[in-house]
């Protein structure tokens, strides 16, 4: 099995891609893929992967606003872009739906959340739903049934709850969780037991832990849990969150301090206890977990640069491994592995 990071850049406009050395952690360079036809690059570079592994999609939020799909090569990890289709807004996240049919968008200043169907060989239609009124919406996941869609709204603190046809491609808005005034919901991840959800706000960089029903999508709140380094006094700017693949810890990156806060999971209860804060690239919108949970991947929009760190198995600590080189304003990784 051969690992690779997609790491998108958005002011050079362009997807670097970097071989992981699994034994050692180590980075290779492989290349660089500019997003064809992008002629005011700007915010960020939202992207996906497709369950089968075989399709990489961009998200541009200024003109023009496409999703560009590239073929992943199964043996190099190279991209090829293969279709760009268009985008009803500018989209702060994209995802897949669990087969990939479909591609999912939240658009933070158009407050819409989208659906759009993907015709091979990777070509995003235009959006044939489209739904008004959700302030803010910042970032939008199915479940791993593909039955519901959750869409934390920063703008009314709020993560709103849509039933999903995976037949028809549609979503239809059922009863929201609410989160504390001011909290900003922003990222949000499963459990891999489908049962927890995880939400990170943004404005008062708390980690929400929920219990979730997989059947109704009903979450009840049973845990918040601040994010913010000891003695930190400025204003929060939280953004990102992951949970280890084998289930044991959780981190999350506030901008502002420039860190990453680590938590590790109770084995019962999935709750969360603080294993510490630390430091990181210069404002860290993006970062990822390689799928053995032995390694950490994060990106500065401002220092330009990526750091690699090994999580501690037992601790969940972090320690830097090695910092390399991006390009202008990176915040996003993929990862894949492929055979």
């Amino acid at each position: 099995m051969s690992t690779f990071l997609y790491v998108g850049n958005t002011e050079s406009n362009e997807i670097i891609v970097l071989r992981l050395d699994r034994p050692n952690g180590d980075l290779t360079p492989v290349e660089k893929v500019a997003i064809p036809g992008v002629t005011t690059p700007g915010g960020s570079t939202p992207m996906a992967v497709s369950p089968d592994k075989t399709l990489l999609y961009a998200g541009t939020r200024d003109e023009p606003k496409i999703a560009a799909a590239f073929a992943i090569d199964p043996a190099k990890g190279t991209l090829k872009h293969v279709a760009s289709g268009p985008l009803a807004d500018s989209m702060a996240y994209i995802a897949l739906d669990r087969t990939g049919r479909y591609l999912l968008g939240a658009s933070y200043p158009g407050n819409k959340v989208t659906v759009s169907r993907v015709d091979p060989p990777g070509t995003v239609q235009p959006a044939h739903q489209v739904l008004e009124g959700h302030p803010k919406a910042h970032s939008i996941l199915a479940d791993p049934a593909n039955r519901h869609v959750l869409v934390p709204t920063l703008g009314n603190d709020q993560i709103t709850v849509f039933r999903f046809d995976a037949s028809a491609g549609t979503l239809t808005p059922i009863a929201p969780a609410r989160v504390q005034d001011k909290a900003g919901p922003r990222h949000f991840r499963f459990h891999p037991n489908g049962r927890i959800v995880y939400l990170l706000g943004e404005t008062d960089a708390a980690v929400y832990v929920f219990d979730y029903d997989p059947a109704t999508a009903a979450l009840k709140e049973k845990q918040r849990i601040s994010a913010i380094p000891p003695g930190f006094q400025e204003k929060t700017a939280a953004a990102d969150i992951h949970v280890t693949p084998d289930g044991k810890f959780l981190y999350a990156s506030e901008r502002r301090s420039s860190t990453l806060a680590g938590f590790r999971l109770d084995p019962a209860s999935s709750t969360l206890t603080p294993v510490g804060n630390f430091p990181t690239e210069t404002q860290p919108r993006g970062f990822a977990i390689e799928s053995s949970s032995r390694y950490l991947f994060a990106v500065g929009q401002l220092s330009r640069a990526m750091s690699a760190y090994r999580i501690d198995p037992e601790r969940g600590t972090l320690t830097k491994l090695r910092e390399y080189p991006m390009g202008k304003n990176p915040n996003w990784i993929e990862i894949v592995d492929l055979p």
